[in-house]
C-alpha cells in the first residue's frame, strides 16, 4: 500500500519541503557563523604591526588601529559614510584601511546585493581591482580606465561590472576623504604630521569642498558628466530609429535602402551598444527594477548608468506606441549578432529550418516559463535570481566578448550556430527578457503594421516568410513574438510579391498593352499629329 506511486508521491513531495526548510536553517546558521564581523581580522591584515582595533566612533564613524599606544591608522566602512546606492538599490560595504599619511592601506567587499559581482565576475577579477587601490592617498582622484588625466590616477574597472565599479569607487574615495578630514589627516601634499597623528593646520592652503567629496551633488550626476558623449550618440541613434519608425511605409517601398539602413543600424547596436558600451539590457533589470517597487524603490539606483537607463525609458516608450519587437529587432546586441549571422548564412546559401507552426507554437511558452521561474526565484534572492539568468547568454557573447571559459562559452557559441539554421533561435523560445517585454505588448496604442483582407484568407506569402514565425496562418501578426524586421511591409508594398497588389498591376498592365494595342492598329487620319 505505502508503496503505491501516489504514497510515495506524498511521501516525497508533502514532507520534503519540511526536511528542505530544516537544511536551509542549518545553512543559514552556517553561512551566517562564517560571515562573522570580519574587522578585526582585516584590520590586521591591512596594519601588520597592529595589535590593537579599537571600536568605531566619532564622526564620521572610523574605529583606530594601534600598535601599543602608537596610532597607525582606521578602519571604516563605506555605508556609514556615503551609502551610494549601486544597481540593486543598495549600498556596496567595503572595509577600508587608511593610514596617517592618508594612503589607503586595504579594501575589502564585506557585504552586497549586487547580482553582476554573484554571477560572472570572477574572484580574480574582483581582487585585481581593489588591489589597485593599495597605497592611492587621499590627495588624489581616481578615474575608471580611459586615457590618463592630469591631475587623475587611473584605475582598470571590473569588466561587465563598469558602474559597480564606478560605484565603488566614488563610494570609497568619498568616505576617506571625509575621515581624513576629520581625524586630521592631511589632505593636501607636503602637509607634516604630528605625532599624535593630527596635522600641522597649513595657512593659506583651503581644499575645496567637492574634493573632500562633501558636495550635495549626487552620484549619477558624475555618472552623466562621464558618460557624455556616450548619451549624446545613442540619443542620436535613438532619433534615427524613431524616424525609421515614423516613416516606414515610405522605407519599406524602397527594400534597397531599408536593407542597408536595418544592416548598418544592427552594426551599430551590436558595436557601439554592445560590445562598446556594454549597454546590453537583461531580465535582472527587469527583476531588479520589480524588486525595488516591492522594498525600497529609488531612481538614483538606476540612473548610475544612463546608458541602460536611457535604453529603459525608450523601451518603455516604444512598447506603448509599437510593441516589443523594436527592442528586439533593433536594439539587443545580442539579437543583433545572430540576425546578422544569419544574414551572412542566407547569403553562403545554408538552408534555414523551421519548426512547424505547432511545434513553434509549443516552443515560444518556454521563455515564459523560464521569466516566471526567475521571477519567483528574485523574490527569494536577487543574486540566486542573477545566477540563474545566466541562461541568458548577453554577458558571455556581449560584456565580456566572449572572454569566458567552459560551459558559458559553449552555451552561447552553441545558440549562434543554432541560430545559423533557425533565425533568432534564442529570441523566439528562450529569452526571459523577450518574454518580460511580450506580456505588455498587446497594450500598445497603435497598430503600425499594414494588413490587407486577403492576408492568411488565402495568401500565406507573409507567413510563410517570415523566419521568426510571428505571423499566424489566419493573416494576423503576433505582436508578442513579431520582432519589428520590416520584411512582411516590404511584401506588403511590393505589386510582385504581395498578389492583390499582383492582380491589379497585371489587370493595368494587361489594360495598358490593350490600348497600345487598339492604338497601333487604328488607321491613321492624314494631317493628325502623331502622338
Amino acid at each position: 500500500m505505502m508503496n503505491h506511486p501516489f504514497a510515495i508521491f506524498h511521501r516525497y513531495f508533502f514532507r520534503a519541503p519540511v526536511w528542505f526548510a530544516v537544511w536551509v536553517l542549518v545553512v543559514t546558521g552556517a553561512i551566517n557563523t562564517a560571515c562573522a564581523d570580519p574587522v578585526h581580522d582585516l584590520a590586521m591584515k591591512y596594519f601588520p604591526q597592529a595589535d590593537r582595533v579599537g571600536e568605531f566612533e566619532g564622526e564620521p564613524l572610523a574605529a583606530p588601529v594601534h600598535a601599543g599606544e602608537r596610532l597607525l591608522g582606521y578602519v571604516l566602512r563605506t555605508t556609514d559614510i556615503a551609502p551610494i546606492p549601486a544597481y540593486s538599490g543598495q549600498p556596496i560595504t567595503l572595509l577600508v584601511g587608511i593610514g596617517l599619511d592618508g594612503r589607503i592601506s586595504g579594501l575589502e567587499i564585506i557585504k552586497h546585493s549586487e547580482p553582476i559581482l554573484g554571477a560572472g565576475v570572477s574572484e580574480r577579477d574582483l581582487r585585481r581591482y581593489v588591489d589597485q587601490y593599495h597605497g592611492i592617498s587621499v590627495r588624489e582622484r581616481v578615474k575608471m580606465g580611459g586615457a590618463q588625466r592630469a591631475g587623475y590616477v587611473t584605475i582598470d574597472g571590473i569588466t561587465g561590472a563598469t558602474i559597480t565599479a564606478m560605484v565603488m569607487n566614488a563610494t570609497v574615495m568619498k568616505s576617506v576623504k571625509k575621515v581624513a578630514k576629520s581625524r586630521g589627516i592631511p589632505l593636501s601634499a607636503g602637509v607634516p604630521v604630528q605625532t599624535d597623528g593630527h596635522a600641522a593646520s597649513p595657512a593659506g592652503r583651503q581644499t575645496p569642498a567637492w574634493w573632500l567629496g562633501e558636495t550635495s551633488e549626487p552620484f549619477w550626476v558624475f555618472a552623466w558628466h562621464e558618460r557624455a558623449w556616450q548619451i549624446a550618440v545613442l540619443s542620436v541613434a535613438l532619433g534615427i530609429l524613431v524616424f525609421i519608425l515614423l516613416f516606414q511605409d515610405w522605407l519599406t517601398r524602397r527594400p534597397k535602402l531599408l536593407r542597408y539602413i536595418r544592416i548598418g543600424y544592427l552594426l551599430f547596436t551590436l558595436f557601439f551598444i554592445g560590445w562598446y558600451t556594454l549597454a546590453q539590457l537583461s531580465i535582472i533589470h527587469v527583476l531588479t527594477f520589480i524588486n525595488s517597487i516591492l522594498h525600497q524603490f529609488s531612481w538614483e539606483a538606476f540612473l548610475v548608468d544612463p546608458l541602460i537607463f536611457i535604453l529603459w525609458g525608450f523601451v518603455a516608450l516604444t512598447l506603448l506606441l509599437w510593441g516589443r519587437g523594436v527592442y528586439c529587432g533593433w536594439l539587443c546586441p545580442f539579437g543583433a549578432l545572430q540576425e546578422l549571422i544569419h544574414k551572412l548564412a542566407q547569403r553562403l546559401k545554408i538552408p534555414d529550418h523551421q519548426f512547424s507552426a505547432v511545434v513553434h507554437e509549443r516552443l515560444t511558452a518556454v521563455k515564459y516559463v523560464i521569466f516566471v521561474a526567475l521571477f519567483g526565484l528574485s523574490l527569494q534572492s536577487i543574486g540566486y535570481a542573477a545566477r540563474a539568468a545566466e541562461v541568458e547568454p548577453f554577458k558571455t557573447a556581449i560584456v565580456v566578448h566572449f572572454n569566458r571559459g567552459g560551459i558559458f562559452l559553449v552555451y552561447a557559441l552553441g545558440l549562434l550556430v543554432i541560430g545559423v539554421f533557425n533565425r533568432k533561435f534564442f529570441c523566439k523560445y528562450l529569452c526571459p527578457l523577450g518574454a518580460a517585454l511580450a506580456i505588455p505588448a498587446p497594450l500598445r496604442i497603435f497598430d503600425w503594421l499594414r494588413r490587407r483582407k486577403e492576408c492568411g484568407r488565402p495568401c500565406q506569402i507573409c507567413a510563410r516568410q517570415c523566419e521568426v514565425q510571428a505571423i499566424r496562418l489566419t493573416g494576423e501578426i503576433n505582436p508578442n513574438e513579431c520582432h519589428y524586421c520590416l520584411d512582411c511591409q516590404v511584401t506588403y508594398w511590393d505589386d510582385r510579391q504581395c498578389p492583390p497588389l499582383s492582380e491589379k498591376r497585371i489587370r493595368r498592365e494587361k489594360s495598358r498593352a490593350a490600348l497600345d494595342k487598339m492604338r497601333a492598329t487604328q488607321p491613321k487620319t492624314p494631317g493628325s499629329p502623331e502622338k
